[in-house]
């Protein structure tokens, strides 16, 4: 008779375990079939029956329904789906400890962990836009561990570790972006692009030794790219190095002798650096390449009016009448070299109040009073 209780309670054990079990593999279904809140139902059965709370197909129909929950858009099931999916997978395959591991069995042969990457980029996309640059970070730093790991079968895409370095130079988290860029680097991905990025992350570190040091390494790596002079040009001025910036100005204008930009550049650093002379001779190189750039035109009757004003200053100091007007009669040929170039500004950006503002001076000291009364009259107008 005991014998006969004993196999009735064995019975009843297995037909309950079955059970739960069973309320697992209705969840995959119910989840197959798009019936997501009803496998939901399921799913929290299986998981709070101490028979079926830690079997493998449990956390396998968890992962599942998670995952569909991601790709439905239904934000009520889970409250970080992907992050549930991925974890409810790997909780699966660790429970499998059967021979046949017929869970790894299961998403090897479904590509699912592929289908899981996927959701992950996307979902790393969608947090970039909306400019939550920590979020796509941990996205694209999952999707990196699903596809390294045995269980995502295809090719590698490398494009997934630049996704985490821009993203983790956004979220100025620099280390973690320079290793990412590193790897593409190492990998050649997109050629020179992540070694700019590697300088452009140590510029934003404020390490400018650092970046000058990536870009002076590029040469080597891409003999024929024209486009690391320009990088070390701009590295240069904006670090304040502008003997050094001129220098590769110099070299940049062999290289493309008709670009009007390398003599505007040029012309701007020397005005800044108060070389006028220098500023003169760069900036009409660059207007006769390009009359119609407004900030060159500007620049050169900038340059004319500071020399100017520096020989007035200077001419203060002259004890001799004669040679003090001599003085002053040369600086005021070159303050009126200003105008035409500042007319032609004003001409190419008429709102410009700078300009206006330079001529109303230029023309009252010039004596052009209808210019004068025009000038202020617009100015006044504002």
């Amino acid at each position: 008779m005991k014998k006969l209780v004993l196999f009735a309670l064995l019975v009843s054990i297995s037909i309950g375990a079955m059970a739960q079990k069973g309320k697992a593999n209705s969840a995959i279904r119910l989840t197959n079939e798009g019936q997501l809140i009803r496998a939901k139902a399921d799913l929290d059965l299986a998981l709070a029956h101490r028979k079926s709370a830690n079997l493998p197909i449990t956390f396998f129909a968890k992962a599942q329904l998670a995952q569909a929950a991601f790709e439905y858009e239904n934000t009520t099931l889970f409250a970080d789906p992907l992050d549930e999916a991925y974890a409810a997978f790997e909780k699966a395959m660790q429970l499998d400890q059967t021979k046949k591991e017929q869970i790894k069995r299961k998403i090897i042969s479904g590509s699912m962990y592929n289908a899981l990457a996927d959701c992950f980029y996307y979902q790393g996309g969608e947090q970039y836009e909306v400019e939550d640059f920590v979020g796509a970070l941990k996205s694209f730093e999952t999707q990196i561990k699903i596809v390294n790991s045995d269980m995502y079968v295809g090719d590698i895409d490398t494009g997934m570790y630049y996704n985490a370095g821009i993203a983790a130079l956004n979220a100025e988290m620099f280390d973690v972006a320079l290793k990412y860029f590193n790897i593409c680097a190492d990998m050649k991905y997109m050629g020179i692009v992540p070694h700019y990025q590697i300088y452009e992350t140590h510029v934003a570190k404020g390490d400018i030794a650092a970046a000058e040091a990536v870009l002076k390494s590029l040469p080597s790596l891409f003999p024929n790219d024209k486009s690391i002079t320009l990088q070390l040009i701009d590295l240069y001025i904006k670090s304040g190095k502008h003997d050094e910036a001129l220098q590769y100005l110099a070299m940049a204008k062999q290289d493309d002798p008709t670009n009007s930009i390398f003599y505007f550049v040029a012309g701007i650093i020397n005005l800044e650096a108060e070389n006028y002379d220098e500023a003169i001779v760069e900036l009409r190189r660059s207007i006769e390449l390009d009359p119609d750039m407004f900030d060159a035109q500007y620049g050169l009757g900038a340059a004319y009016i500071n020399k100017a004003a520096r020989m007035f200053r200077e001419a203060n100091d002259i004890m001799d009448v004669s040679q003090y007007n001599a003085a002053v009669d040369a600086a005021n040929e070159v303050y009126a070299n200003a105008l035409p170039n500042m007319e032609k500004a004003l001409q190419l950006n008429p709102d410009d109040v700078y300009t206006m503002q330079n001529l109303k001076e230029l023309y009252y000291r010039m004596g052009l009073t209808e210019k004068y009364d025009a000038i202020t009259a617009k100015l006044d107008g504002r």
